[in-house]
């Protein structure tokens, strides 16, 4: 099945991407928020990032107008109705995206994709609020979607071959490189990842170094191009923890217990760049 129709629940900073990068392959997209400044702030984003492209040579404006004319912004889940594939971007709740998934099962045809950008819940506990699990797969982009290749495809148990081939063609399509993984806690990238941001956490809070000294250690000795602690803020530490605790439930291993010092930032509500403060102030309260 070649996708040519495709709905994003979420216009965050993933959601905007994911349907930035539809469109801009030529995919219509049904953009679908719960309200309209939410759907206004994502589309200016969407706008603003295409104008970037456009300064680097990588889009021109005529290319800019098509792209955006594709995207249909919506408020309701159930205009996602005609889509072939459907992108869930809702917070990284089990609870929320089981209410996602069961609404669209209700909505959308019987052939339809329902793809969730979950970075480390089960597939297969999301496949189970629907009655179609071999059309439930992870497509797992990278922030920011515009810029980074990866996609992460995560195959439930009953993930079909059929459904697996048509989200892989798709993502070769996006100019994109896919990875697959099994459905394991964190899948790949977020379970070699928090970890070691989680450790970083625990020699920060150990006294061992700085956080510039650990992220300079990182960056200088590993190539690595941004810090774990900087990343961390970047990422969301509430992000972190989040997943740290799915890798600690899921695998009941201590190894994976999250470090107390990322709880107590999450509790003071340092959660990264986005809200000011995390590990490094950004101007925040």
């Amino acid at each position: 099945m070649e996708i040519k129709e495709a709905a994003v629940i979420g216009a965050g900073t993933m959601g905007s991407g994911i349907a930035h990068v539809f469109a801009q392959a030529g995919l219509g997209v049904t953009l679908i928020e719960a309200s309209q400044p939410l759907l206004d702030k994502a589309l200016a984003g969407i706008a603003k990032n295409m104008d970037r492209q456009i300064a680097k040579g990588a889009l021109s404006a005529e290319g800019k107008a098509a792209a955006l004319g594709r995207i249909k912004p919506a408020l309701a889940v159930e205009a996602a109705k005609a889509a072939q594939l459907v992108v869930e971007a809702v917070p990284e709740s089990l609870a929320v995206k089981s209410d996602v998934f069961k609404r669209l099962d209700a909505a959308c045809g019987k052939d339809a994709i329902l793809a969730s950008n979950t970075s480390s819940l089960p597939i297969a506990s999301i496949a189970a609020a629907t009655s179609r699990p071999d059309k439930v797969i992870g497509m797992h982009f990278m922030n920011p979607v515009p810029v980074m290749k990866l996609v992460e495809i995560i195959r439930g148990e009953k993930t079909s071959d059929s459904t697996y081939q048509a989200v892989n063609a798709l993502t070769l399509k996006l100019g994109k490189v896919p990875a697959c993984s099994k459905d394991f806690p964190g899948f790949i990238a977020n379970r070699i990842l928090m970890p070691m941001i989680n450790e970083a956490a625990f020699v920060l809070q150990g006294g061992v170094a700085t956080k510039e000294d650990i992220d300079t250690v990182m960056k200088l000795g590993m190539s690595h191009p941004m810090g774990p602690l900087q990343l961390a803020d970047f990422i969301g530490l509430d992000v972190c923890l989040a997943i740290m605790e799915v890798l600690h439930k899921g695998f009941h291993d201590e190894k994976y217990r999250p470090c107390p010092l990322l709880k107590q930032l999450v509790e003071k509500g340092r959660l990264g760049k986005k809200s000011g403060r995390g590990f490094y102030d950004y101007g925040g309260a």
